[in-house]
C-alpha cells in the first residue's frame, strides 16, 4: 500500500507518520504507534478493551511462528472489509485503534 492511500485511511485522525519497520512499515500519529502494515495488510492495534469488537467484527488477530512453532499473537488485527467501502466505518476502527494506543504504556 502507498503513502497516499494509507495517508487517506487515517485521515479521521489527521496526519500521521509512516517508518518502515519489520520489512513492512508502522503507522503512527501524534507518536504513538496504532497500525503496521505487513504483507501489503494493514492491522490496527488493539488491546483488551478493544479486541473484542475486532474478534467481534469478524477480523483475524496477527502472529507470528516464535520458537518452536508456538504462535506469538500480537496486538494487531486486521480491518473488517465493510470500513474499506465506508469512510465513517473506517474512522471508527481507526479512532478505535489510536484509543489503544493511547491506552498502551
Amino acid at each position: 500500500m502507498d503513502r497516499d492511500a494509507i495517508e487517506e485511511m487515517f485521515q479521521a485522525l489527521g496526519p500521521v507518520t509512516i517508518k518502515r519497520m519489520f520489512g513492512g512499515k508502522g503507522i503512527y500519529h501524534q507518536g504513538r504507534i496504532l497500525a503496521l502494515e505487513v504483507s501489503d495488510e494493514i492491522l490496527l492495534k488493539a488491546d483488551e478493551t478493544s479486541a473484542p469488537d475486532f474478534e467481534a467484527a469478524g477480523c483475524r488477530q496477527w502472529f507470528y511462528e516464535g520458537k518452536q512453532g508456538k504462535p506469538v499473537k500480537m496486538p494487531y488485527w486486521s480491518i473488517p472489509d465493510d470500513a474499506f467501502d465506508d469512510p465513517d466505518e473506517m474512522a471508527q476502527w481507526v479512532r478505535r485503534a489510536y484509543q489503544a494506543a493511547l491506552r498502551a504504556k
